[in-house]
């Protein structure tokens, strides 16, 4: 998170409560030490079984580690026992030295009469920290900076909510279309904590005892969650599922930025809009009227003016990607060239950028190279009849489990886990699954049904951070939560399904 952001201050808090509470005496320090134990314990033995044991014919030594460390991978992140990105960093070490064609000497050694199996190329693993969507995440994370730098994004959230008035309930629903708005090209966490500073003069200023003020605070994480579905780079789990379903050497769908935006932002518009109506009717404003009063200005010098040029073009190109031919990991390259050489980003910058986010990311894109590589997951797929499996049980299963696991862990390791299975498990379906809309559905699917999973303080970090402002109750995002995501997720699957039957998607 970059240092001079509106509201750094409170990312800041938010993670030093979060290492507080896992540093909290000798319970935490058993605690981890048994999580990090079955986190081993349970991928050593898969390891270390006899090949046969998994009852998949022709299983060889380097699927059968495969699949221990993808086991690895999914308890460390599902426990946590340490930040998941330190997982995905990890996980890339051990693939390049146990399943490699640069595997370390006695790791080719096997038993005679076992097969070691075809192993991954050690550049193909590696090229994952420079895949052009890491490259596309960088892009994002440029703009962002660059907006901060010259007061673009206090400037816009100025001018974005000034049309909405002084009644409470346009106030509301601004700051819900607003932080919608600003998390379709910036990073959630950054939103949320953007807009709460925002905001933080408004809640003083409402009624100690009414429930307006619990509306306001919850509208923030739920916008910043829900705004992300719109475009690919709105959040981790997007660029995640387009890469796979836009992969040439896969399912070579060619879905482009403005042809996401098509379809998702009207879907994200939908659920803002829900959201103001079921947030009005939970909490209704016992005050009337709200005065804002945002601070902030826009710079006005020639770096400034070149940040306001760029960012109109980018986000142009993304929008018209299909038309000018350049497609969205090339134009996300433009800002940064731009701004790098105008000199609008420093060393000091580029320092600041998320880079967790993108080794996050990164390793999970290595698993999904392991999986495809090896053989694994053709040979899964193989032993699991998926073909077989009615379509909507596989489409409406997969966002169900996504929905749920995401509510407990990091929505990134949740798409990084579930979606190289389900690209292999929908293409190996084949025409089974166009009734419900294909295997974008599938896939799109598990990218949307992240998002929605805000039950929780710990879902989301946008979450964690509105419930530190002390107004909200766990109760009232549980059921706030809860009702989102289901309706989130029937709308969302009617849409895809619609689309996909009819071809257009």
């Amino acid at each position: 998170m970059f240092t001079n952001f509106i509201g750094y201050h409170l990312v800041e808090d938010y993670h030093k409560w979060k290492k507080q509470q896992k540093s909290k005496g000798r319970d935490f320090h058993l605690g981890k030490i048994i999580k990090l134990a079955i986190a081993v314990i349970i991928p050593l033995i898969l390891w270390c079984l006899p090949v046969t044991a998994f009852g998949i014919d022709g299983l060889t030594v380097i699927q059968q580690r495969v699949i221990a460390i993808f086991i690895f991978a999914t308890l460390m992140w599902i426990l946590e026992a340490v930040p998941s990105w330190t997982t995905s960093v990890f996980v890339v070490g051990l693939l390049l030295v146990s399943v490699s064609d640069s595997s370390i000497w006695f790791m080719r050694n096997v038993k005679e009469g076992v097969e070691l199996g075809k192993a991954v190329g050690y550049k193909d693993i590696l090229h994952c920290f420079a895949d052009p969507t890491i490259m596309l995440f960088i892009g994002g994370f440029i703009l962002a900076i660059a907006a901060t730098k010259t007061g673009l994004d206090a400037m816009l959230a100025r001018v974005l909510l000034k049309p909405f008035g002084t009644q409470s309930r346009f106030v509301l629903l601004g700051f819900i279309l607003v932080t919608g708005f600003f998390s379709m090209f910036l990073s959630n966490t950054a939103t949320a904590a953007m807009m709460l500073t925002f905001l933080a003069p408004v809640l003083k200023a409402l009624p100690a005892d009414g429930k307006g003020k619990i509306g306001l605070a919850l509208a923030i994480p739920i916008a910043a969650n829900v705004g992300g579905i719109a475009t690919p780079i709105g959040t981790p789990p997007n660029a995640i599922a387009l890469k796979y379903l836009n992969d040439p050497a896969g399912m070579n769908l060619n879905i482009g930025f403005g042809e996401w935006v098509s379809f998702m932002f009207p879907l994200a518009i939908v659920l803002l809009l829900f959201a103001w109506g079921l947030l009005l009717w939970m909490f209704p404003f016992k005050q009337k009227t709200i005065s804002l009063d945002i601070k902030g200005e826009a710079k006005k010098d020639w770096r400034s003016i070149v940040v306001y040029i760029t960012f109109a073009i980018t986000i142009l190109l993304w929008m018209t990607d299909k038309v000018t031919g350049m497609n969205a990991n090339a134009v996300a390259m433009i800002p940064v060239a731009v701004f790098c050489i105008t000199g609008v980003i420093t060393k000091r910058d580029l320092e600041e950028i998320n880079w967790s986010v993108l080794w996050m990311v990164a390793g999970g894109f290595a698993l999904g190279v392991a999986l495809q590589s090896s053989g694994l997951g053709a040979a899964v797929v193989g032993a699991i009849p998926f073909s077989s499996w009615p379509p909507v049980v596989v489409i409406l299963g997969s966002g169900l489990l996504c929905y749920v696991m995401a509510n407990f862990i990091s929505h990134t390791a949740t798409a990084a886990l579930l979606v190289p299975i389900l690209a292999l498990a929908g293409s190996s379906m084949g025409a089974a699954l166009d009734p419900v809309g294909g295997v974008g559905t599938l896939l799109i699917g598990v990218a949307f049904g992240s998002s929605l999973a805000m039950i929780l303080p710990i879902s989301t970090p946008p979450n964690a951070l509105a419930h530190a402002t002390g107004l909200i109750k766990q109760t009232d995002m549980e059921k706030v939560g809860i009702i989102m995501g289901l309706v989130g997720l029937v709308l969302g699957y009617t849409v895809l399904i619609l689309l996909g039957s009819n071809g257009l998607l």
